[in-house]
């Protein structure tokens, strides 16, 4: 008998739940991404964190690591199929937190752009 619990917002929450996680999978759905380039959309995030959010993607399954062979060495980072079913979640979690946002009279004002 399987005694574990399974629930699926913790689940969900699990997986996109890290200090980054959503931000970096929102950035990756329009093209790859570079570290640096993540760095800097993402500025508050410490170089380790950052580091640490993409391994727990890249474990789950969610985002592809790609490592060409050049040098100086170059990673991108990019949605896996399974990180793309993860995009309608992500556009209605950036819906919800502009309305909430404009709701109360702010102005969202983020390196994050909207979908068209």
């Amino acid at each position: 008998m399987n005694n574990h619990y399974h629930c699926p917002v913790g689940e969900t929450i699990r997986l996109i739940g890290g200090k980054y996680k959503a931000l970096i999978l929102w950035f990756l759905t329009e093209e790859p991404k570079r570290f640096g380039q993540l760095q800097k959309l993402i500025p508050e995030a410490t170089p380790k964190m950052l580091t640490q959010q993409l391994r727990e993607l890249e474990a789950d399954a969610l985002i592809i690591r790609t490592v060409y062979p050049v040098v100086p060495p170059k990673v991108e980072y990019t949605l896996s199929d399974l990180g793309k079913t993860m995009i309608p979640l992500l556009e209605s979690m950036y819906q919800w937190g502009e309305d909430y946002l404009m709701d109360r009279g702010i102005c969202p004002n983020c390196a994050m752009k909207k979908h068209q």
